[in-house]
């Protein structure tokens, strides 16, 4: 439905803001300005990153799209959300905190599956990912990049709706492959 979205333009220049922490980039996807940023702390405090970014380019919160990986979803599926809160995710918890306490931002999740076994949830998060889950999250990001395309051309409900729906059937369609 949305795979011939127009491509984005970047600037150039990609900087790092020593003030916020975060490496960032500006560009256009049609005629919407982007801003994307990554912040450079560790991942337990992206909000000491993210809350001042947004404070100083006044960025109303319904604006804000934050990518984060998720435990809940299988390996290599995306979910847009609308809000919500950090479901025990530390670096989200810091994103809401620096953000004041509001939750109502959006959110990309990323699945990178649970831990094998009796694994350890803190040490599964810190390796590396295995062949398998990096050839699945490498094909889900050109994915998160559709996502956001149709977030500017539909609106976030909309968005989410359809591109909900279609990684729901790229999960089943990867358990019967699995099978």
């Amino acid at each position: 439905m949305y795979q011939n979205l127009e491509e984005p333009r970047w600037d150039l220049a990609s900087y790092t803001v020593s003030l916020t922490h975060t490496w960032m980039t500006a560009g256009f996807v049609g005629d919407a300005p982007v801003l994307l940023a990554k912040p450079q702390t560790y991942m337990n405090l992206s909000g000491e990153s993210a809350g001042p970014l947004a404070a100083y380019y006044k960025l109303p919160l319904n604006r804000v799209i934050v990518f984060h990986d998720d435990l809940e979803l299988p390996c290599g599926v995306l979910r847009l959300q609308e809000k919500g809160g950090h479901g025990c995710h530390k670096g989200l918890k810091s994103v809401i905190n620096h953000f004041r306490r509001n939750r109502e931002f959006a959110r990309l999740r990323i699945g990178i599956g649970r831990p094998p076994g009796q694994m350890d949830p803190k040490a599964f998060l810190l390796q590396k990912f295995n062949a398998t889950a990096r050839e699945r999250i490498d094909a889900a990001l050109p994915e998160g990049v559709v996502a956001l395309r149709c977030i500017l051309h539909e609106g976030l409900a909309g968005a989410a709706r359809w591109f909900n729906q279609e990684q729901k059937y790229k999960y089943m369609r990867s358990e019967t492959m699995s099978a």
